[in-house]
């Protein structure tokens, strides 16, 4: 489930989250006195490294992920992150599939995950949170229904909005709690995000290329973690990724480090849309 996280929040955000100027695309989310664009954008997946405890002897995938929406209706987010996985003399193929509306105006978010291991069914769940004063109220209605308050937390087109501001204002450290109905949808995660000086593109950047419009333009090398709020265990990340973002929330070079293993992703083709104009949230 936690590749979806990684996703959200850089592509979006990240995605995510990600996730998530105007690069030929008109305006979707509101980033200060810029804009998130609107956007397709394919990666291709890659093992990197895996550790012997992981089992791991190759993996091959595909994410594709796609964020549109405004501040007037609300932003929609549909993520799907398939894998081919080997382990020893076993092949299997993971497919997560995942839809979400954030409502920034109303402080609400709905989301649906479901996973597949070779082609069949083994999880899903849905679910909703809203704001309520200084926490979350969460509702979830798949697996089981459950309702639970929760401490508040950033949405996560909200917090990719956050952090690029900040990043244009030259602060280089970000720590906030998300929560975006990952892993069992019933709590949030710690993240923690050290964004670079704004760097322009090299000469022998391939993948620059693929990014059309936004070939030319300067990002941020972006490193995030992500931590569970239990003060128990090391201290460690549950896991961290590692991209470059640009100003409109469009995400490339991904590093998304799992502990055990670490997946490279590299934009495939990027297609930016157009969308209505709207006000400010």
């Amino acid at each position: 489930m936690r590749m979806f996280v990684i996703a959200s929040l850089t592509v979006l955000a990240c995605a995510q989250a990600t996730t998530s100027a105007l690069a030929g695309a008109g305006t979707a989310g509101r980033v200060g006195g810029e804009a998130l664009a609107a956007h397709r954008a394919v990666y291709d997946l890659r093992l990197k490294d895996a550790s012997e405890r992981s089992g791991i002897s190759g993996m091959v995938g595909r994410m594709v992920y796609e964020f549109g929406g405004s501040a007037c209706e609300g932003y929609t987010v549909s993520f799907r992150f398939v894998t081919e996985i080997t382990t020893g003399d076993d092949t299997r193929v993971t497919d997560q599939q995942t839809t979400t509306f954030e409502d920034i105006r109303n402080h609400t978010f709905r989301f649906v995950t479901r996973s597949f291991v070779n082609e069949t069914l083994d999880h899903e769940i849905r679910g909703a949170a809203e704001a309520d004063g200084d926490g979350l109220e969460i509702k979830l209605e798949q697996p089981d229904k459950l309702a639970l308050d929760i401490p508040t937390a950033r949405f996560p087109t909200e917090h990719m909005m956050e952090m690029i501001d900040k990043a244009r204002d030259g602060e280089r450290f970000y720590e906030s709690r998300i929560y975006d109905g990952s892993d069992e949808g019933d709590r949030a995660m710690i993240t923690t995000a050290v964004m670079g000086e704004r760097q322009t593109v090299e000469s022998n950047d391939p993948e620059a290329e693929r990014a059309g419009d936004l070939a030319d333009d300067a990002f941020w090398p972006v490193s995030m973690s992500y931590f569970e709020e239990s003060t128990e265990g090391d201290g460690l990340p549950v896991y961290s990724i590692a991209f470059k973002l640009y100003e409109n929330g469009v995400t490339r070079d991904l590093t998304m480090d799992y502990g055990d293993f670490v997946l490279e992703g590299q934009l495939a083709q990027l297609d930016m849309y157009e969308s209505e104009p709207c006000g400010q949230p």
